[in-house]
């Protein structure tokens, strides 16, 4: 690509954000019906603030940057309200305009050599939003928005290895400051040789080898905290389309009535079919009467010990590798057992209040030390998720050992992931409910979170979903089945 004056990377205020300075100094930012202050900034800090509609430089080749404007920028940016610019200030063009798909992402331009080697990542993708053109992946941190059509076609080049070196001698190679940010973001990635035929291997560590760029993209996507996309109940196409009906509407043909055959009364009703009828969500709990530690070991010896443990091999022939499956109380694909469970625990009579790893072979809670604004962000974000103003006393979350399915199955292991998760949830329910204790499903959970309290990357082990236990308030008219 024909080159047309110095590439610059700078920051600006996303499209959808507004700063205030007040005359105190205090500068605070407005986005979406939210308000959110920065803090207290000098008057020129203030005055300068305004030129992030258009961008301030962030390039090592710019002048030092202000350390109060950049504290300033640190801070919208915590909160996900910049994006980033790599373009040309002599022409004024954009090259790429790079957005965050978290919060604390902050771009870095790495240092490129002419002996690297680099090659696009399998999970990498191009594709149309509206009337723009986007590369992303569900391992990176941002996703750029490509403003020439001549950068697209010459990354295209980088679906096979190309040393840095060799890319130079073309017309057509990339801006190294672009290509220092895509390997950044692991949209890129640097091999050792050019001959490096063994790419799905190279490309990360073993349990990396084992994802489907189809089931890594589902998970990263369809749940919270590794993109920016609207989330969760917020009617997209309320004001487009009327809802769909809750009951189907009927086949034509005879109908077969069943009732006669199966009308239960209540006095004839099995337990079993008493405790379905009971089962409903409970979002408010009472904190003036706790779960106790005593009924949290009965409600996880009843739905999730490792109840016996068998090793076999596999029918390839007699060096075939074995497997151990560790059966629990409900069913799981294959016998994997894939699920993991983790307690962030408010109030619980006899167990301090912290995070868990509930050990299921032993039955056992081993606690986990965490920062105490995470663990406080993950019971307020279960909260908001069930639409009430407090924490629920114990909140599970069901996190998922990827490998361990997706070692066995292959193009379908996050959906059966996720139908392990379904039957759980069923499984708390009805242990909730036959306990006299109230639960709730959560459907969004925040992966990042879950990966910077633990520690573990969100390709190795990641929260699927989570439930939320405790003892409900009575209410004197039980509510309708959710």
């Amino acid at each position: 690509m024909r080159r047309a004056g110095a590439v610059i990377l700078s920051a600006r205020l996303a499209s959808h954000v507004a700063l205030e300075a007040h005359s105190s100094g205090e500068i605070v930012t407005h986005f979406r019906g939210h308000s959110v202050g920065l803090g207290k900034f000098s008057a020129r800090t203030a005055d300068r603030a305004q030129e992030l509609r258009a961008g301030l430089p962030l390039s090592p080749r710019a002048a030092t940057m202000d350390k109060e404007l950049h504290l300033l920028i640190r801070r919208l940016a915590a909160h996900g309200l910049t994006e980033y610019r790599l373009g040309r200030p002599r022409n004024g063009e954009d090259l790429v305009v790079i957005e965050p798909q978290v919060s604390d992402y902050w771009p870095r331009i790495i240092t490129i050599r002419d002996t690297d080697v680099l090659v696009l990542s399998r999970f990498a993708y191009l594709r149309r939003r509206g009337s723009e053109m986007v590369l992303e992946s569900p391992r990176a941190r941002a996703l750029f928005k490509i403003c020439n059509p001549k950068i697209a076609a010459a990354l295209a080049v980088l679906s096979t290895p190309q040393q840095i070196r060799q890319l130079r001698r073309q017309d057509t190679i990339p801006e190294i400051e672009l290509l220092a940010l895509l390997v950044d973001c692991e949209i890129l990635f640097k091999l050792k040789t050019d001959r490096d035929s063994g790419l799905r291997r190279t490309e990360g560590d073993n349990n990396l080898v084992l994802w489907d760029f189809h089931d890594l993209l589902f998970h990263a996507r369809s749940t919270e905290g590794r993109h920016a996309n609207p989330l969760g109940g917020v009617y997209p196409y309320a004001r487009t389309i009327s809802a769909p009906p809750a009951v189907r509407p009927s086949w034509p043909g005879k109908k077969i009535p069943l009732c006669k055959f199966s009308a239960l009364q209540p006095e004839t009703m099995s337990p079993f079919a008493r405790l379905l009828r009971q089962r409903h969500s409970t979002r408010n709990f009472d904190d003036q009467r706790p779960i106790t530690l005593g009924e949290l070991s009965r409600f996880l010896d009843g739905t999730a010990p490792i109840l016996s443990e068998l090793t076999t091999k596999l029918e390839f022939g007699e060096d075939s590798p074995s497997n151990t499956y560790a059966h629990r109380p409900y069913p799981s694909a294959g016998a994997c057992y894939e699920l993991e469970l983790y307690l962030a625990v408010d109030k619980c009579e006899g167990l301090a209040r912290g995070f868990y790893h509930y050990e299921a072979r032993e039955h056992a809670l081993v606690p986990i030390e965490v920062r105490s604004n995470q663990f406080e962000a993950v019971l307020m974000r279960a909260a908001f998720a069930m639409g009430v103003p407090a924490a629920p006393q114990i909140l599970i979350t069901i996190a998922a050992r990827f490998a361990r399915i997706s070692w066995k199955y292959s193009a379908i292991a996050y959906e059966l992931i996720l139908k392990d998760v379904g039957v759980l949830m069923q499984t708390f329910y009805l242990m909730a409910t036959d306990m006299g204790l109230g639960g709730c499903a959560i459907g969004i959970v925040n992966i990042d979170l879950f990966a910077k309290m633990t520690g573990i990357e969100l390709h190795i082990e990641g929260p699927v979903g989570q439930f939320a236990i405790g003892r409900g308030i009575k209410l004197e008219t039980p509510p309708p089945s959710l």
